[in-house]
């Protein structure tokens, strides 16, 4: 490894790290020639397929890139970041194992909002809404009606297995 401070090309590796399950190796090194010590790290290229955005331009996949406009749809949400990683680990891992050389933005945007869905609503609703380019308020409508429609039979189901107080009618309450 070449010293950044005197260029010389000998070292010694001081301390060695594993970090991200092994994926990164993390090294502390001293230059035999001036003893200045500086860290690399060392870790694994991984070929991503190009990105197809709905323009026709082609960008390399970010996990980065990912992993922000999640923690946008998930702003003030009870969402943990460790949980919203897992997501665009999960994206990563399928894209990987993708035998295609360039995937659409669409598909991994489908795929991120499945996985949002499962998670929370509300994050899924938001990043729905940036990632679907909705013509009007009918469209957006009627993506949230799935959503509502899983409300309404949980909440109907919970009414029916609580007894109802004889003082009170049963009420339930929908609002889009």
């Amino acid at each position: 490894m070449k010293c950044p401070f005197c260029g010389h090309l000998e070292d010694r590796v001081l301390e060695t790290r594993e970090q991200k399950d092994g994926l990164l190796i993390r090294r502390r090194r001293e230059c035999l020639k001036c003893r200045n010590r500086f860290t690399t790290n060392e870790g694994l290229l991984m070929s991503y397929p190009l990105v197809i955005k709905k323009d026709g331009r082609r960008e390399d996949f970010s996990k980065e890139k990912v992993l922000k406009g999640l923690q946008a749809a998930c702003q003030k949400r009870p969402i943990a970041l460790a949980q919203m990683d897992s997501i665009v680990e999960g994206i990563s891992k399928w894209l990987l194992s993708c035998s295609d050389k360039e995937i659409s933005a669409q598909q991994i945007g489908e795929r991120l909002m499945m996985a949002l869905k499962s998670v929370d609503d509300v994050a899924y609703v938001r990043f729905a809404s940036v990632y679907k380019t909705f013509k009007d308020v009918q469209e957006f409508l009627e993506t949230l009606t799935p959503i509502n429609q899983n409300q309404l039979n949980q909440a109907t189901n919970q009414n029916q297995t609580a007894s109802p107080k004889k003082d009170q009618p049963e009420q339930l309450t929908l609002t889009l």
